[in-house]
């Protein structure tokens, strides 16, 4: 089983709607962990202990951005992790186990940034992240890039969430009042 590690930060989704934005990125973090945690143990990096779905353990973000998030989730970590955003919404057990059978793999965004990272062996992450930075992970290890729909698209935006709305998790749905 591996290890899912998921870097949750709730003010990073700046472009939502700021009245729901609190709302929308706690119920995305949800939905990640819980198909997360069918999958192996569930890290959740964050700042705000309080935000941590019950059964998912809480590390503290040393607050440098994600690339120093993810690698502060990483530490001590034996054995395969995946890396996984928490704007993530339509993500499945189903969609996690691919990306682990992937092998040393990555989740590319539309826009070319990284959604999601395979790893067997957890020391050869590098904090790459930003824009551009599914190319600049291939470049620093052999990833294969992996096409899985449920990991490749994020939520930046409103349209974005509502583009996804009928393909996102139980608890970003029952937010947006989309029935089932």
């Amino acid at each position: 089983m591996p290890t899912v590690v998921v870097p949750y930060r709730g003010d990073a989704k700046r472009r939502l709607t700021a009245p729901g934005r609190a709302a929308i990125a706690l119920a995305m973090l949800g939905d990640v962990v819980a198909a997360a945690l069918e999958v192996g143990r569930v890290l959740v990096v964050t700042d705000d202990a309080g935000a941590v779905p019950p059964a998912a353990e809480h590390v503290t973000d040393p607050g440098r951005g994600l690339g120093a998030a993810v690698a502060r989730g990483l530490e001590g970590i034996r054995g395969h992790a995946l890396v996984v955003n928490a704007d993530l919404p339509c993500a499945t057990a189903d969609s996690l186990r691919r990306l682990q059978a992937a092998g040393l793999a990555l989740v590319e965004a539309p826009d070319g940034t990284t959604n999601a990272l395979s790893l067997p062996e957890p020391s050869v992450f590098a904090p790459l992240y930003g824009p551009g930075s599914a190319e600049r992970f291939r470049a620093h290890a052999p990833f294969a890039t992996v096409a899985i729909p449920e990991l490749e698209q994020d939520v930046d935006a409103d349209d974005d969430l509502y583009r996804l709305a009928r393909l996102v998790g139980p608890r970003t749905r029952a937010l947006l009042a989309i029935p089932a």
